[in-house]
């Protein structure tokens, strides 16, 4: 049968190989008739002598040859003497072993699992178990069969079995009722069942097209859906417009269901920078707790040492350098400043700055925490300033909260950070909740400086931070322009600020750190970027694969990022005997490979490389290398630049190949070597400002290879997609 094509086996189960109690993965032996399947999947509890009719695909497992890949599972209980015992003598049931199973059968033959679900106390009439041991069997039995129900619900629905685990542990042995009563319920981000496919299943279950839970429900979901394209809120008639083509509704009815979830608080609405905007609660809540708490310490100003100059003057001694003028307006708004905005492009001196901020608040005696919003920012951060940087989650500490079953922030209002000052690199990255977090874990007196490139793109998540705080002229801030004369000599500086002011850079002769290859055929591109790094700049100019980062502003075509991983993959780490991998739907793991974390996950647990310390999250666009593939265990372990992360077959969807990443998963990091891919593609993502981005990110060599017609049509187009927030209008208000 043909790998991925869809097939359907049933049986009974001879053996369960392998299986996780955290996650339900499971790889069994299914006597299918024909011998023996090998059968993987989420199948919790599943259990020699029960029958399995599943739904899947035959994939091909280099170490353990062809398997059946489940996708959808109906399990039936086993029937007769011989199969029921089997199944109670495997440990399926907690507390029942082989001489127990035996008794059992013996007494009751095959109804022996119709008492244990419903007349437990009746086990009290075999020698050996009291009522209270046969009341905990029933107990355990009948939270077993909740689990079966929650899968076979799952499976008839056409819906994920990985989500039977998350479901579960979120709401206990009510899952099934839950989801039953509110199928929406799924459409969570981090369940991340579509809501197209959540609203069938409702109506299937009988729901009226105009039932105010659907109206609700898809309600909030277009302003959780808008929060991907950065607005912290929508305008009450973009909500009520979007949600009417959504579920085909007219927007009167909308009316009564949006005025429900106002009534209980679920949304927000206010009248704001010209809108009357829908806020989601939380999101109201971020955005009104950032604008008061800066506003706030914009208006506490610092009291500057009588010797400030003086100190200056050292510290430019100390670092062997003389400040421009601009740099020692920086460096004395700092002293003077509870917080302060540092901007400015490539080549105008922001480190210099930082490193000048740092010796200032050390001779004022003040504890300073450096933080940016991705690992690579801060190594990067921390290497460039001298001393240890963390990403802003690790800085606020991530910990698991037992009452609400989520991960949430060590350092908040009631348990600040010590450090007297926080310095915050690659702002733009910052979206309005991680603000929230951070500004909510400064003590009232801290100090914050938050630095960045205001050309950059902006972060992923909701909100326009650092434009925002900019235009709103709030807040006090220095930004840098002068180009250094050393940085001047860099034609990649120098072509990133023609790009920012709307010139193509010349593409040939730039200098010797900047190169573009014409190549106006998408795949004789993508074949030139291959070349590049597996062969031509390792050999000519001695830069290792693993130094060179290939960009795209596409994750499809001929040049985008999922078919360049593919041919990169080949040509940098190909299949070798003795090297361990994995393969995922249309995916293959190999050891060595470089991968990219593609969410949030805060319930991860990772531990240090050197076994001395541990802790919970990585987060989406965390790069890694995978160090060891364990097919007998299903665990493939990912080292992300000393946290070393064990990653279970449910969790691989988290997982993609990083030779090649799109522009915006490059934000905040910066590279050896960078080569652009420049080729065709939609117009919204062929942008001034993704040209920009893709620029900066090279710290030695850039190399653009395509077309030089798409460069020209992206240094022209400057359209930037509008994002609804009103931190500015708020700030602006005073």
């Amino acid at each position: 049968m043909a790998e991925g094509e869809l097939n359907y086996i049933e049986g009974t189960v001879e053996a369960v190989l392998f299986q996780n109690k955290e996650n339900g993965y499971t790889v069994l032996k299914l006597d299918a008739g024909e011998g023996g399947v090998t059968v993987v999947g989420c199948m919790p509890g599943a259990a020699p002598g029960e029958g399995l009719a599943v739904r899947g695909s035959w994939m091909y497992h280099a170490s353990y040859g062809e398997q059946f890949k489940a996708e959808t599972v109906e399990r039936r209980m086993p029937a007769g003497e011989k199969a029921v015992f089997e199944y109670l003598a495997s440990g399926a049931v907690r507390g029942i072993g082989a001489a127990t199973a035996r008794r059992m059968v013996e007494e009751f033959g095959a109804d022996a699992l119709t008492v244990l679900e419903e007349h437990p106390e009746r086990l009290c009439c075999i020698k050996g178990i009291t009522r209270k041991r046969a009341l905990a069997m029933g107990e355990q039995f009948r939270l077993q069969m909740g689990m079966r129900h929650l899968l076979e619900f799952l499976g008839e629905n056409a819906i994920s079995l990985q989500l039977a685990m998350p479901l579960y542990r979120r709401y206990g042995d009510e899952a099934l009722e839950v989801i039953r009563s509110n199928p929406y319920l799924l459409v969570d981000r981090e369940l991340g069942v579509d809501f197209s496919q959540a609203d069938a299943m409702a109506l299937e279950m009988g729901l009226e097209g105009d039932d105010p839970q659907r109206i609700e429900a898809a309600l909030l979901f277009e302003l959780t859906y808008n929060l991907d394209n950065g607005h912290v809120f929508l305008p009450r008639s973009k909500l009520l417009l979007a949600t009417s083509q959504l579920i085909g509704v007219e927007e009167e009815l909308l009316e009564d269901g949006l005025e429900a979830l106002l009534e209980r608080g679920d949304a927000v609405e206010e009248p704001v920078a010209g809108q009357q905007g829908v806020y989601l609660r939380q999101l109201h809540r971020a955005e009104t707790y950032v604008a008061m708490r800066l506003g706030e310490m914009a208006a506490g100003s610092r009291c500057p040492p009588d010797n400030l100059e003086q100190l200056i003057d050292r510290i430019q001694a100390g670092q062997g350098i003389a400040y421009a003028p601009q740099q020692r307006q920086a460096v004395a708004l700092a002293a003077e400043s509870q917080v302060m905005l540092l901007t400015g492009g490539p080549g105008t001196g922001k480190t210099t700055c930082l490193r000048g901020v740092l010796a200032l608040f050390d001779q004022l005696g003040l504890e300073t925490a450096l933080a940016a919003p991705t690992g690579r920012a801060a190594k990067r951060l921390g290497e460039l300033c001298g001393t240890e940087a963390y990403t802003i989650h690790r800085l606020l500490e991530t910990q698991y909260d037992p009452r609400s079953g989520q991960l949430i922030f060590a350092h908040d209002e009631s348990d600040p950070l010590k450090a007297d000052a926080v310095i915050v690199d690659e702002t733009s990255m910052v979206d309005i909740t991680l603000m929230q977090a951070l500004l909510a874990a400064l003590r009232s007196d801290c100090r914050l400086i938050l630095v960045g490139d205001p050309d950059q793109l902006p972060s992923v998540g909701p909100g326009n931070l650092l434009s925002d705080l900019l235009r709103s002229g709030a807040i006090p801030g220095v930004r840098l322009c002068e180009i250094f004369r050393q940085s001047a000599r860099s034609a990649i500086v120098q072509s990133a600020h023609q790009v920012n002011r709307g010139e193509l850079p010349p593409l040939r002769g730039a200098g010797d750190d900047f190169f573009f290859l014409r190549r106006t055929d998408p795949a004789w591109a993508a074949q030139t970027i291959v070349e590049l790094v597996a062969d031509r700049l390792p050999r000519n100019m001695g830069i290792p694969p693993d130094q060179i980062q290939v960009l795209s502003p596409t994750r499809r075509r001929q040049a985008g990022t999922a078919a360049l991983n593919r041919a990169l993959q080949a040509a940098v780490n190909p299949p070798g005997e003795g090297k361990g991998e994995r393969r995922f739907g249309e995916s293959v793991f190999r050891e060595g490979d470089r991968v990219m974390q593609v969410r949030n996950n805060y319930d991860v647990m990772w531990k240090q490389r050197d076994g001395l310390s541990a802790g919970m999250g990585i987060f989406n666009g965390d790069i890694g290398q995978v160090i060891q593939v364990d097919n007998r265990n299903e665990v493939i372990t990912v080292d992300f630049d000393g946290r070393v992360v064990e990653y279970t077959p449910d969790m691989l969807g988290e997982l993609e190949s990083a030779y090649a990443i799109t522009v915006h998963k490059a934000q905040g990091s910066e590279y050896r070597a960078v080569i652009l891919a420049a080729c065709d593609g939609a117009p919204m993502l062929l942008t001034r400002g993704v040209l920009y981005t893709a620029i900066t990110r090279a710290r030695e060599l850039l190399i653009i290879v395509g077309d030089d017609q798409v460069l020209a049509r992206m240094v022209a187009n400057n359209r930037q997609q509008r994002r609804y927030s009103g931190l500015r209008w708020r700030l602006a208000q005073g």
